[in-house]
């Protein structure tokens, strides 16, 4: 696993969303961006952080920031995410891993003594300039925009 870093250029992607709509990172350019990596929509951990920043959305729109979430799962399954939750934000649905491996967010992971690969809980905040400015590996899920502003 190589997380991008401080510094770093963000991948370009173009990928669709929950709706079916193609996102690209270029679409983001002069504005900021909070990507949020997250494993699986409406697990327990996952929709925590999510309502967390559906919560706080005002207040990064204030500040000039846009979100979006990354997972694996299907448009299906992230529209059923937002549909139940009210998330006002899009989430990618990464089913190739295209952004997930480009932002280098996926590898080994231990659960219950278990071994398997999968996705980091990982949050980078990207400048105008689609440079990243913060990593955020050690999500608080109920506590996660106070962690990003």
């Amino acid at each position: 696993m190589n997380t991008l870093s401080i510094g770093e250029k963000a991948p370009n992607f173009q990928i669709k969303d929950n709706q079916g709509i193609v996102r690209k990172l270029s679409d983001y350019s002069g504005k900021k961006l909070v990507i949020f990596f997250y494993p699986k929509a409406s697990t327990p951990g996952c929709t925590a952080e999510a309502c967390n920043l559906r919560d706080h959305y005002q207040t990064f729109q204030a500040k000039g920031y846009e979100i979006l979430g990354v997972s694996a799962d299907s448009e299906k399954r992230q529209q059923n995410f937002v549909n139940k939750y009210d998330l006002p934000f899009p989430l990618l649905a990464d089913e190739e891993h295209i952004v997930i491996n480009g932002f280098g967010v996926w590898g080994p992971k231990k659960f219950m003594g278990r071994e398997y690969d999968g996705i980091h809980r990982t949050t980078f905040v990207i400048d105008a300039n689609g440079v990243i400015e913060n990593v955020i590996s050690k999500v608080k899920t109920k506590d996660h925009a106070a962690q990003i502003i």
